[in-house]
């Protein structure tokens, strides 16, 4: 019988949420982020990947995060996972728009501690603007990506399937072997062995 891959994720515990750059934990170590639009099962995922059913909130109002949540990994001192906001559904007003597109282009561009980016999308309705311009971030910082199409339970195994390889073309053709992607369900916890590998992988682990 195989035996059962450890979790390195399973004492995940909330750290802090930041809203500013002086909020932000000290620049050492190395965090993996998280970004999907409202509504993309981002928060589903984060717990399959942490065997935690209720770590990252699933709100019944899409899009109320607004703030970079930190998750610890203890005993993995320095170690984190970013939950950043996501928006698509949420009617957020412009000057808070500004502020986080600020805040995100100066994460992005200068926090030396990030060592990857998941890119959460419904496999229904991926690679929207707001995917690529994400998937974009990490590319000018010479960060790798992984695109994580959820909710894979919702398709035939050959649509998601289908899916997967055409959404895999697409990005291979603008960024080469930069953005990997694979098929999931935090539902079925179908892929969340691959998700887990991914992140542990980037955050040394």
């Amino acid at each position: 019988m195989a035996m059962a891959v450890p979790n390195p994720f399973n004492r995940a515990d909330y750290l802090l949420a930041a809203h500013t750059h002086r909020q932000l934990p000290p620049d050492g170590g190395r965090e993996v982020a998280f970004a999907g639009r409202s509504n993309a099962g981002k928060s589903s995922a984060l717990n399959a990947l942490c065997g935690r059913n209720a770590l990252a909130r699933v709100s019944k109002t899409p899009g109320r995060t607004q703030q970079l949540v930190y998750f610890g990994l203890p005993p993995h001192e320095g170690k984190y996972l970013v939950d950043l906001p996501g928006y698509g559904y949420a009617k957020v007003p412009q000057d808070l728009q500004a502020h986080w597109q600020a805040f995100l282009d100066g994460y992005f561009g200068s926090r030396d501690a990030l060592a990857g980016l998941v890119v959460v999308m419904d496999i229904r309705h991926p690679l929207k603007d707001y995917d690529r311009s994400m998937i974009g971030y990490a590319m000018r910082r010479g960060l790798p990506a992984h695109a994580l199409l959820t909710k894979a339970d919702k398709l035939s195994r050959g649509a998601a399937m289908n899916t997967v390889q055409a959404v895999r073309k697409d990005l291979s053709a603008t960024y080469g072997d930069s953005v990997s992607v694979q098929g999931f369900s935090g539902e079925t916890k179908q892929g969340v062995d691959e998700l887990r590998a991914v992140v542990a992988g980037w955050l040394e682990i």
